[in-house]
């Protein structure tokens, strides 16, 4: 393969950078992939059912869509997604949160007062079920001034909501069950791809 590669310092360098690129692009793909399969196996570590891209009806009016309602032993978890790498500077109060990484910077809408909205859509429906709502950073996201309120990570979201006790999950979740189903007689799904999952019992 050496005869390929000019005898010049740039063909000197050339194979090692590629092959530092493949390598690098070989760990990107490898880290949004288990990413993905740890997101999904922490919702079924502690979701009984589960439904996605759902929209209902606002607390004020009009609808409101949620992208992922679960089923757990403490009642109904909101879970708002939110997949970006590097740095985050946000906090309860201000209005724009900025995402630094090595080569981006960008800046979005602090989330929370949407959940907060979600939540209450949800409430609206089940009066008399607890309703939790949590802003989920996967791993390659890094507060270092602070987590919000409202946010947590994978680690984070399983240590709060995963109940060690089958048997006592059980009995709290049946009793859930029938204000579960008013949600769902109440949603519809929207357009999104993967539009409903539902998850047996654990």
């Amino acid at each position: 393969m050496a005869e390929f590669i000019p005898e010049t310092p740039l063909g000197v360098y050339l194979l090692p950078l590629i092959l530092v690129a493949l390598l690098l692009l070989f760990w990107l793909v490898y880290r949004r992939r288990g990413h993905s399969r740890s997101f999904e196996g922490v919702l079924k570590s502690i979701a009984f059912e589960r439904i996605s891209n759902l929209i209902i009806p606002s607390a004020d009016e009009g609808e409101i869509q949620i992208d992922h309602l679960l089923l757990t032993s403490q009642g109904l978890l909101i879970i708002d997604l939110k997949d970006v790498i590097g740095t985050v500077f946000g906090s309860d109060k201000m209005q724009d949160w900025t995402v630094i990484g090595e080569s981006h910077r960008f800046t979005f809408a602090n989330p929370q007062p949407a959940l907060y909205d979600r939540i209450a859509a949800v409430r609206q429906i089940v009066r008399q079920v607890p309703v939790a709502g949590r802003i989920l950073f996967l791993d390659g996201a890094e507060f270092t001034k602070g987590v919000p309120g409202l946010v947590c990570n994978l680690d984070g979201l399983l240590a709060e909501f995963r109940e060690h006790d089958n048997a006592a999950a059980k009995v709290k979740v049946d009793a859930f069950r029938p204000h579960w189903e008013l949600i769902i007689a109440k949603a519809k799904l929207s357009t999104a791809p993967n539009e409903k999952r539902r998850t047996p019992a654990v």
